[in-house]
């Protein structure tokens, strides 16, 4: 009982890195995605499809023949080596150890460009979800500025599916070093943006 008690403990005291700002954004704004890659449709929907939070979730149809197509839902820059990000997600699936199924995925972007301007995967996560219904899934990167030549990191949703499967997603949070700047969907309002120092003087 008493080491249930440390590790409940020990769970509510991790918070964010210090000089760490959040960024959360859960589609309610009716904003989709920042880009894709491959064949798919995101569409941000409402009830009487599945929603986690608020009233609005983003919607993903595999649109592929072949290959794993992406979104891409958060695009941090400015980083340079050992930075770490962290994204949180939920997801939603109600097929158990069969597709469709989706996880987070990060790529890096060069020095001084766009979006799309791809130097590399930066990997993710190995957890395809219970296909349950609705789970958190989590990833952190830490940068890798490859001697110089990138520092912005792309957050995505990679779906594993068949042509036509679909998958749910929404309350995405972004945890990246103050100082650095995160994008998210066009037209988007974060539900919370700020420094760690703002989120302490929260709780005094």
């Amino acid at each position: 009982m008493k080491k249930l008690l440390l590790i409940l403990l020990v769970g509510l005291f991790v918070v964010p890195a210090a000089n760490a700002a959040i960024v959360t954004y859960g589609w309610e704004d009716g904003g989709t995605i920042l880009t894709s890659y491959g064949d798919i449709i995101a569409t941000n929907v409402g009830a009487p499809d599945p929603v986690h939070g608020g009233e609005r979730s983003l919607y993903l149809l595999d649109q592929a023949a072949s290959g794993t197509p992406e979104v891409f839902v958060a695009w941090v820059v400015g980083l340079t080596d050992g930075d770490e990000v962290t994204a949180n997600i939920w997801r939603y699936d109600t097929t158990p150890s069969a597709s469709p199924s989706c996880r987070i995925w990060g790529g890096y972007t060069s020095v001084g460009g766009t979006i799309d301007d791809y130097a590399g995967s930066a990997g993710g996560n190995s957890d395809y979800g219970p296909g349950t219904g609705w789970d958190q899934t989590s990833y952190t990167w830490t940068f890798d500025s490859d001697e110089g030549a990138r520092d912005g990191l792309t957050i995505k949703v990679r779906t594993y599916s068949n042509l036509g499967d679909f998958v749910w997603v929404d309350d995405l949070e972004v945890i990246y070093p103050d100082g650095t700047t995160a994008h998210i969907p066009q037209g988007a309002s974060p539900v919370e943006e700020s420094t760690w120092g703002g989120i302490k003087a929260l709780y005094r």
